[in-house]
């Protein structure tokens, strides 16, 4: 197993993002519990703390624990953080993705021996045969397209009915992000594009994806949906939209952004 530890004295002021199989535990007003080590009501080992970055001039802390879930009430997805805090949301994005990087790199993928983390970066190491491992990082491509007073929104297949987005897919080895956008929205829905723009980036914890906005205008192709991927896509009037992501995701703020330009070039 992964071993590592920090000196934590166990009376430090803190914040601790507590992650049980993919998911972080929050006070019953849903909060990131703040304190100390000690002061903490759920089981904790000291060899799975993992420091993260600061909040509000304190430490942050990842804790990994592994007991049995009794109550599912107190467990959630750190989805529920975006409306409070974009760095709170952050920083739980990173312990997700380092939980999973602990929970998957245990034994070495090349000999199998036991993997330590090196103190002086986020790294699995394997002493037997110098194997070192970094947290996996899945870069994925937003677009939103427009025409004329149009959006092109899509319904993913894992989604509910009435629930639409920009197109979105992984990049590929070997490729940028432009060419990964260009050929997603072709494969998605058959239709090709003009003018891309790079817009921002948001870490999602997804288990471990990264982000990529574009903008693109329409340039030609009719739509044609991806069979198993896309359930429908179509046209959408900029001022009469359907349900879309909240604006505190990378793609709701596309959508919000497209929105507000059509409606100042009115």
């Amino acid at each position: 197993m992964i071993k590592h530890s920090i000196s934590l004295p166990k009376e430090r002021l803190g914040y601790w993002f507590i992650v049980n199989k993919g998911r972080l535990y929050l006070t019953t007003d849903g909060q990131v519990p703040h304190g100390t080590l000690t002061s903490l009501t759920i089981a904790t080992q000291p060899e799975q703390i993992c420091w993260l970055g600061d909040y509000q001039q304190q430490p942050c802390y990842l804790l990994v624990d592994h007991d049995q879930i009794s109550d599912d009430s107190f467990w959630h997805s750190a989805r529920s953080l975006l409306a409070h805090s974009e760095a709170l949301f952050e920083l739980a994005a990173r312990a997700l993705q380092v939980a999973l990087f602990l929970q998957t790199h245990r034994f070495c993928g090349q000999c199998g021996s036991a993997m330590h983390l090196v103190h002086w970066e986020l790294a699995a190491l394997c002493n037997k045969c110098g194997h070192r491992c970094y947290p996996r990082i899945a870069p994925c491509v937003l677009v939103g397209i427009t025409r004329p007073g149009q959006i092109l929104l899509a319904r993913s297949t894992r989604h509910k009915p009435g629930f639409y987005s920009i197109l979105a897919g992984f990049v590929e080895s070997a490729e940028t992000l432009e060419q990964a956008a260009v050929r997603e929205v072709k494969e998605e829905v058959g239709v090709d594009i003009t003018n891309l723009v790079y817009v921002g980036s948001q870490p999602w914890p997804f288990p471990h994806s990264l982000m990529t906005g574009f903008t693109a205008e329409y340039q030609q192709g009719d739509i044609v949906c991806q069979p198993n991927e896309i359930a429908e896509a179509a046209w959408f009037d900029l001022t009469n939209l359907p349900e879309v992501p909240p604006k505190e995701t990378l793609s709701g703020r596309i959508i919000r952004q497209l929105q507000q330009k059509h409606l100042n070039n009115r």
